[in-house]
């Protein structure tokens, strides 16, 4: 029998998948490994358009998001999830043999768009605390064997949960004017002052990535955006899909970024900050836990005295959380999404009776 898997794209062969939450799986009852928001909203949905094919940038989708972060709709692309928007800046920018920069540990869809669509890939390094300076990535721009187009960096940052300092950013923008500086912003919802888009308006060369996931309650539909100078838009509209925003993503999305909508959200935000608050207070109290990550985002990163040991017996118990233990510098880290308050009362009793407390 024929090998099909030889009739791939050599580079295909080679790609290791981002494992997702989902991908990874697990069985059980309480899920804290994904980020998500605890619960969403009730929508209404209207079916009797769907014999039809929607618009490309579903209007009152775009103006929303281009009202809710003060730009022009001409500066807004909405795409599926942000993940959707990594790979189209990717594809977009980079010719054969030029690539990006990431600081790892970072998100790990920037690689793996990049393997996928044949862009290189260079490293900032981090410092000891895990931040992140303009001078390293600088120094990996212009140490690249290859020309650096795009430079992706999360901010709140996951899974470090940091943020990237306003003056560092603004030094890379003005000493790179050719290189696209990608802010993504998946998790600013969790500290909105942070937001890097009034930037926007002095730079061009700012890219800012938003998302419906995490804040707004609402992963299942994927819906993400990306926010521009106008001619990057542009550039990215000539790539994307044609139909890229289905008609009940559009419906939903609609009245998410209604001004309704987005007061639910704020609330939503306010209760879970009480709650990141006060797990990472009872985590502190534990002596299994060495260390408590500062969280801008709607998750923590623990350290653990042995975080492969705590991840398996929380695995038993029907607790799915996200480990660490592989990337770099984090040993014995577990991330824990910050649910409801029933789900982490539940991680706090499994733990304690784990360490005897």
């Amino acid at each position: 029998m024929v090998d099909l898997t030889k009739l791939a794209c050599e580079h295909v062969q080679k790609l290791e998948p981002y494992m997702s939450a989902r991908r990874i799986g697990g069985h059980g009852h309480t899920f804290l490994n994904a980020n998500e928001s605890p619960k969403s909203e009730f929508y209404i949905f209207n079916s009797t358009t769907l014999n039809r094919y929607p618009d490309t940038q579903p209007f009152e989708v775009t103006q929303g998001m281009a009202d809710y972060t003060g730009l022009a709709r001409d500066q807004v692309l909405a795409s599926r999830g942000s993940d959707e928007a990594i790979s189209l800046l990717i594809r977009t920018f980079c010719e054969n043999g030029e690539g990006i920069v990431i600081a790892p540990p970072t998100y790990g869809m920037y690689e793996i768009a990049a393997n996928t669509n044949r862009a290189q890939v260079a490293y900032a390094k981090r410092e000891d605390d895990f931040s992140l300076k303009a001078a390293a990535i600088a120094k990996a721009i212009k140490e690249a064997p290859f020309t650096v187009k795009l430079v992706f960096i999360d901010s709140p940052a996951n899974p470090l949960g940091n943020m990237f300092c306003h003056e560092e950013l603004k030094t890379l923008l003005k000493e790179f004017e050719n290189v696209l500086f990608v802010l993504d912003e998946a998790y600013i919802e969790y500290d909105p002052s942070a937001t890097t888009v009034p930037l926007m308006k002095d730079f061009s060369n700012l890219v800012v990535l938003r998302t419906l996931s995490k804040a707004f309650g609402l992963a299942g539909i994927r819906c993400g955006f990306t926010l521009a100078h106008a001619d990057v838009i542009a550039m990215m509209a000539k790539v994307i899909d044609p139909y890229p925003i289905p008609d009940p993503v559009a419906q939903i999305a609609r009245q998410a970024l209604a001004h309704g909508g987005i007061d639910l959200m704020r609330e939503r935000v306010t209760k879970c900050l009480e709650l990141r608050n006060s797990l990472k207070e009872n985590l502190l109290k534990l002596s299994c836990v060495k260390k408590v990550f500062e969280s801008h985002a709607n998750f923590l990163l623990v350290e653990f005295e042995d975080g492969p040991k705590v991840f398996e017996h929380m695995l038993q118990k029907g607790i799915i959380l996200r480990s660490f233990e592989t990337k770099p510098g984090l040993k014995n880290t577990i991330r824990i999404t910050v649910g409801t308050p029933e789900e982490l009362d539940e991680v706090m009793r499994v733990l304690t009776a784990l360490t005897g407390q």
